[in-house]
């Protein structure tokens, strides 16, 4: 088997596990065709922002990747962090051009939990007086 790159990209509750290796271009999300895993508009455009921040030709590269958890965006986003994680580990003098576009950082932000007393994080119940 042919050498690959391994990494994890996550965002909210989801986890994506990216493969990079040398190939024709095919782009496989859970065994499926990643046109038609993500199929809103610009999601595949944002993932592959990534190659062309480097430069290089997303056609030169087979991309596997098993996304779990989250909704639509989480699972882009994770996607995007963890092809730019591979790209790293294939090219570390990539590093500075996709910190450069923000394809390197963890964007931490997850749903607050909920507070006993109130409905939800933040949402207390309505005030009644009588």
């Amino acid at each position: 088997m042919a050498q690959y790159y391994e990494a994890v990209g996550r965002r909210k509750e989801s986890t994506a596990r990216v493969r990079l290796m040398g190939g024709s271009g095919q782009f496989t999300v859970n065994d499926k065709d990643a046109t038609a895993y993500f199929t809103r508009m610009g999601d595949l455009s944002d993932i592959l922002r990534a190659f062309a921040a480097v430069g290089e030709d997303a056609q030169k590269y087979d991309v596997t990747v098993k996304v779990m958890g989250g909704g639509v965006s989480g699972q882009t986003e994770a996607v995007r962090l963890g092809l730019s994680r591979a790209l790293v580990l294939l090219n570390g003098d990539w590093t500075s051009a996709l910190r450069k576009h923000g394809l390197l950082t963890r964007d931490a932000r997850v749903k607050e939990r909920k507070k006993p007393g109130l409905k939800k994080a933040r949402k207390a119940p309505t005030y009644t007086k009588r």
